[in-house]
């Protein structure tokens, strides 16, 4: 590989996994700058999880190639993980050890030096705040501080690399964006964050993202790039008195593609705003809906990913029709 290669945190190059007939990973290719929070967004069974694992080191490629922390995924999977830090959806923790007895562990775990094991559990503790909770055991813990002790636990031997798989799935709001915190706290001091989500608000966070479906990267770049360049239709946000009552009659007006409720008003995806904007107003006005706003505005995350997956779906439909 050449010497920009070699400064790259990640590499993925056609990266395939298959179980028998199923293809749970399609040929992907990304790469990830050091120091970067790179997001791989995409619902549940998208294959977030099944790339996140071969490039651990835990789950075999079935085809392609990658080089995580400068370490091939094929060759080397055990320098990959001496060299990364993971942390699950499940928080990889033990629920009848205090804090310190789960920081502990996995010094042991990591080969922490003894005489950095206390340095470095309370570095832990401080980073995380758990300065209160350090011999409360851990089932007693609620989720976020669960969830901030497995990140300390996962980032405990400063590994230069960091996979979180779904880290906030299950927490509440609060929780989430204290842990975004400390992310963005480790980015600034030079770790990379490899993120997996599918909330798309925390997508938002992230210097760029990739964006997974059926197994295929259907979109890379940052969220700005995304919004402003990858969605085709247009969309119209409206705000009307009881829009959820004509949600349905937008969406079957000519040059409506889509109309769903976002907060309290409409998301209305359209081949033209104008035109759409026209017939909108005129059903609006007939319907004896006040209009308080519509506009045509940069399309959310959401909608460019909606819009993405339709768009994939669609050109799959005739090939498997033609299949049959």
């Amino acid at each position: 590989m050449n010497a920009a290669i070699d400064q790259k945190a990640v590499v993925v190059d056609n990266l395939e996994k298959r179980f028998g007939d199923f293809v749970a990973v399609n040929r992907i290719s990304f790469q990830v700058d050091t120091s970067e929070i790179f997001g791989f967004l995409g619902p549940n069974g998208a294959g977030k999880s099944t790339t996140i694992r071969m490039l651990c080191g835990i789950l075999a490629p079935t085809s392609g190639a990658g080089m995580v922390a400068g370490y091939d995924i094929r060759k080397e999977p055990e320098k990959i993980k001496a060299n990364i830090g993971y942390m699950s959806q499940k928080f990889s923790l033990y629920q009848d050890l205090t804090v310190e007895e789960n920081i502990d562990f996995y010094s042991g775990i990591y080969r922490i030096p003894p005489e950095l094991k206390e340095e470095r559990r309370e570095w832990v503790i401080e980073m995380a705040g758990l300065k209160e909770h350090r011999r409360r055991p851990t089932s007693l813990l609620s989720g976020g501080w669960k969830q901030r002790l497995a990140l300390g636990c996962a980032i405990l031997h400063q590994p230069p690399i960091v996979f979180l798989d779904e880290p906030t799935s299950g927490v509440d709001p609060i929780s989430r964006r204290a842990f975004w915190d400390l992310i963005y706290d480790l980015s600034g001091k030079g770790v990379t964050v490899f993120v997996t989500t599918h909330y798309m608000d925390e997508a938002e966070y992230c210097d760029r993202l990739g964006l997974i479906y059926r197994g295929e990267l259907v979109a890379l770049g940052t969220p700005e790039k995304l919004k402003h360049e990858l969605m085709a239709e247009d969309v119209l946000e409206v705000f009307c008195d009881r829009p959820e009552a004509v949600m349905d009659e937008i969406e079957k007006l000519p040059g409506v593609k889509e109309a769903a409720l976002f907060g309290r008003g409409l998301h209305v995806v359209v081949e033209d705003a104008d035109g759409a904007g026209q017939s909108i107003r005129g059903l609006l006005a007939k319907r004896g809906h006040r209009i308080e706003r519509l506009e045509k505005i940069v399309p959310s995350l959401e909608d460019v990913f909606v819009s993405l997956i339709e768009a994939r779906d669609r050109t799959e439909q005739p090939q498997q029709e033609v299949r049959r």
